[in-house]
């Protein structure tokens, strides 16, 4: 059976998630008070509504109990966001991702119960900024406030050379967890695996080893 979803905001951010659930094959129901961007999604998305989640008999209206995980991304309203995840807690939905407007907002979601809490445009200016301070980092996901996982191009001084040799885990505390070469992607490659040109290594650590790892070999 298909995960049956449901986003709650059709802005960019709302709108972009709809559309990526939509083609990976999820049932989805968009939602929004705005009926223009509705009726944009009603090709898209399984179903579409024109509907205010701040009013808890519309969202038991809409049987949104039944679905696996609600996205809320309410983008210009922080009182409508937190209502709405306020509501969705009282009527038991089991999975929670809402999209934050600033610290402030977390910290409410975070004390009324939301399971995830993002920050679309923070995250990205971090991941961009890692991408243009260094040559080496191809991408770079946050994982915690102190742990990160980021792909690193094989520098000149990895290329021939073995993990083992390198020594990245007793050397930065930092874990190869794969290696992507070409099409094909080693996953917990064995410490006698050579470095190749063009290989990707992706790595995980604490975000201390992993700017030492970057600036000490990756540039090399």
């Amino acid at each position: 059976m298909k995960k049956q979803f449901a986003v709650i905001g059709l802005g960019r951010f709302g709108g972009n998630m709809c559309r990526a659930l939509t083609n990976q094959g999820m049932d989805v129901l968009a939602i929004d008070v705005d009926e223009e961007r509705v009726n944009e999604f009603s090709t898209i998305a399984a179903h579409a509504v024109v509907a205010d989640t701040t009013d808890e008999g519309v969202l038991k209206s809409l049987g949104i109990r039944n679905f696996e995980h609600v996205v809320v991304a309410i983008g210009d309203n922080i009182h409508s966001s937190i209502l709405t995840t306020l509501i969705l807690k009282e009527l038991g939905v089991s999975k929670i991702t809402v999209k934050a407007q600033n610290d402030y907002h977390e910290k409410v979601l975070k004390k009324i119960g939301a399971d995830r809490i993002i920050h679309p445009e923070r995250d990205m200016g971090v991941r961009i900024a890692h991408q243009i301070v260094s040559n080496s980092v191809i991408d770079y996901l946050e994982l915690s406030e102190e742990h990160s996982i980021v792909e690193l191009s094989a520098s000149a001084a990895m290329i021939g050379k073995t993990l083992a040799q390198l020594d990245i885990r007793a050397r930065y505390g930092c874990n190869v967890v794969a290696i992507k070469r070409g099409d094909d992607i080693i996953v917990s490659p064995p410490a006698g695996e050579p470095i190749s040109r063009g290989d990707i290594l992706i790595v995980i650590g604490g975000d201390k080893s992993i700017n030492r790892l970057e600036s000490q070999l990756a540039r090399t």
